[in-house]
């Protein structure tokens, strides 16, 4: 190889180094933080509402029984699971989990789980607002905001709609 080729191979190898050590990666993409999960707030001592209560309802233009089961843990939790079962047919549910508590004469219940995945919980979907219109040890009627009623009876600890 000739001494002037040589020197021009020479200076483009240095000179892409030097133009390799200026130029700068691009930052690492950025990971948006995952919201802040709710916690959900114990209710106090003797709450009424704690307990398994569960529903059973016809609907005009619904075949079948819609059944409806609130699990109001006392630590604040619950889970919500709503099930429709038909004739001859396999059931179809729905099952949510998050928070609840109180407001007055009003049950409130935050999902943050809904089939077992997470919900955004600035939709105001996955907040809903029951009014209690009678309370007793093994009776709870609620009224949704809907206007749908709910006549529950209160079930054994630890009771789960069968599938």
């Amino acid at each position: 190889m000739k001494p002037l080729r040589m020197w021009r191979v020479v200076v483009g190898v240095v000179l892409g180094g030097v133009l390799a050590a200026c130029t700068s990666f691009p930052p690492p993409p950025v990971t948006p933080e995952p919201p802040e999960k709710m916690t959900c707030t114990p209710l106090p001592a003797g709450e009424p509402l704690v307990g398994n209560w569960l529903s059973t309802r016809q609907e005009n233009g619904v075949v079948g029984e819609l059944r409806t089961l609130f699990t109001l843990q006392a630590d604040g939790s619950m889970l919500y699971t709503e099930q429709i079962k038909r004739p001859r047919q396999p059931s179809q549910g729905l099952s949510e989990s998050g928070c609840w508590w109180r407001e007055g004469e009003q049950l409130v219940l935050r999902t943050l789980d809904s089939n077992g995945l997470p919900v955004d919980t600035e939709d105001p979907i996955y907040e809903n607002r029951y009014v209690v219109t009678h309370s007793s040890a093994d009776k709870l009627r609620l009224r949704g905001m809907d206007g749908v009623q709910y006549s529950t009876n209160r079930t054994s600890q630890g009771y789960r709609l069968p599938f």
